[in-house]
């Protein structure tokens, strides 16, 4: 029998000690208890933590929602129908991102940062988590600079500013997404990028803005975030999240960003079928408690940084539907409280000819003057006043025929206002046109124009602005300086003149 050796066999067990690896993984699994509907209960994630991306079988994603007792709720980004009872789940350490930077200006994604326009892959190296902490007060600056959306009836009455938040809000077909577009496509040239994010939309209706924006060449500085109606509600859901945390990351590098979310009462209707699905407990109009701050953490990432972090800003301009007018009902009144003012479109205005169709006295910006060019600031001063009296005047008169002189005039004055502010589809003017037919309008060079020929003095009044040496001068200033000239007088006299 060999004699075995005692030193060698510890040696032997020393080395294997020494050469031992820990390579041991922890992983936090859990088990599919029920699936459906885009909803996932999970059992097992002990360690789960609201809003960690979660890994499932056959390339699927999920977002924790819910933390219970025993189980973990998630929404599912991928298809459903993968998943099934009993497969395993894995935590993956991190909250979801989205892929963020210029590639993707021009394209069309869907909320996942996936390109959805058949213009090929897009190649990002920077990401973004979709929930962010709001900029902070000592962060912000005040709301200073203009943002022009080249419609008449708002840059006069109700002015947007780099950094506001404003809500449109209206019912079914009164031009909402009509105003956006128009704000879109008058940022030409305005070093401003713009993200169209669209909720809930049918898809015919995204791939017209589509074609709108790239007629007007405003796709070069454009992109369109999509989770449109045949998509899951967990898409919906993440929608503007995704778009403004792509803002965010132009914002922080000193550029200025235009939002717009289309619309955000489809967002909390996509919300509460998730929460629903979820077994939350359900509120007011069946939406779950926490609906407010839904939209308030999203709108609160709209600002205007201060010099020192780069100047830049995200004006975020909501969209809201409303039924039969109704601003009183839970999510517009929820969205008025956040934003700072709102572009209010009554349906029969719109029916009856006056478009865009902006209801002066329930519109309101609460940034008001600072938002505003001193050039048009100083044309528009009495416009509201005027309309307010108008719209009075006018309820008044429809039950007594005889009317005195200056009534009339009053009357006239007022049907003029009105036509002027109307304006067509997609026919965005610059500033110096915006100040001329209002200045002409408000200090009277119009009352001896007959009604009916308003729109034609109007269009003569914009090409002799851009041909006549005069008109270039005070196009010029405008621009410039950014208040009125001293000339504004002698030009509209020689227009009258030469006409």
């Amino acid at each position: 029998m060999a004699k075995i050796d005692v030193n060698e066999i510890s040696s032997l067990i020393k080395e294997q000690i020494n050469a031992y690896k820990d390579d041991v993984k922890f992983e936090n699994t859990g088990k599919v208890i029920s699936v459906g509907d885009g909803i996932c209960q999970i059992y097992g994630l002990d360690n789960a933590l609201q809003g960690e991306l979660l890994e499932f079988p056959n390339d699927v994603y999920g977002l924790v929602l819910n933390l219970e007792k025993d189980t973990v709720g998630a929404i599912l980004f991928g298809d459903y129908l993968k998943i099934k009872e009993g497969d395993i789940v894995k935590c993956s350490g991190r909250i979801l991102e989205i892929p963020v930077g210029e590639q993707f200006i021009g394209r069309v994604i869907d909320p996942l940062g996936r390109p959805i326009d058949g213009k090929g892959e897009i190649k990002a190296d920077k990401f973004r988590p979709i929930e962010q902490k709001a900029s902070g007060v000592m962060a912000r600056k005040s709301v200073c600079e203009p943002l022009q959306t080249g419609i008449k009836v708002l840059d006069a009455l109700v002015p947007i500013g780099r950094g506001q938040r404003e809500l449109i809000i209206g019912d079914r077909q009164t031009g909402k997404t009509s105003i956006a577009i128009d704000t879109i496509i008058n940022q030409k040239g305005k070093n401003e990028i713009c993200i169209y994010v669209a909720i809930g939309q049918k898809e015919s209706t995204v791939a017209s803005v589509y074609e709108e924006l790239n007629r007007h060449n405003a796709m070069d500085y454009t992109i369109i975030v999509s989770a449109s109606a045949s998509k899951p509600g967990s898409l919906q859901y993440l929608a503007p999240y995704s778009g403004v945390s792509m803002a965010e990351e132009f914002m922080y590098s000193g550029k200025h960003v235009l939002i717009i979310y289309d619309d955000l009462s489809k967002h909390a209707v996509a919300y509460r079928e998730l929460s629903l699905l979820l077994h939350r407990p359900p509120g007011r109009e069946a939406f779950p408690g926490d609906v407010f701050y839904l939209h308030s953490r999203l709108l609160e990432r709209a600002a205007k940084l201060n010099d020192e972090l780069g100047g830049g800003s995200i004006t975020a301009l909501p969209i809201i539907e409303t039924q039969a007018g109704d601003i009183s009902a839970y999510i517009p009144t929820n969205v008025i409280s956040i934003t700072d003012g709102q572009i209010f479109l009554e349906s029969n205005l719109f029916y009856s000819g006056v478009r865009p169709a902006i209801n002066a006295g329930l519109s309101v910006s609460r940034v008001g003057g600072a938002a505003q060019t001193k050039a048009i600031k100083k044309v528009s001063g009495t416009l509201r006043l005027d309309l307010a009296s108008y719209r009075e005047l006018e309820a008044f008169t429809q039950f007594g025929s005889d009317l005195d002189a200056q009534t009339k005039a009053k009357l006239d004055r007022g049907r003029k206002t009105v036509e002027v502010l109307k304006q067509g589809l997609h026919e965005t003017l610059t500033v110096s046109e915006e100040v001329a037919i209002i200045f002409a309008l408000t200090k009277g060079y119009l009352d001896d124009v007959k009604f009916e020929d308003i729109k034609e003095f109007e269009k003569q009044l914009y090409k002799y602005l851009k041909t006549s040496e005069l008109g270039k001068k005070i196009t010029s200033h405008i621009e410039k300086e950014g208040t009125l000239p001293e000339e504004m007088d002698e030009f509209i006299k020689e227009f009258k003149k030469n006409k």
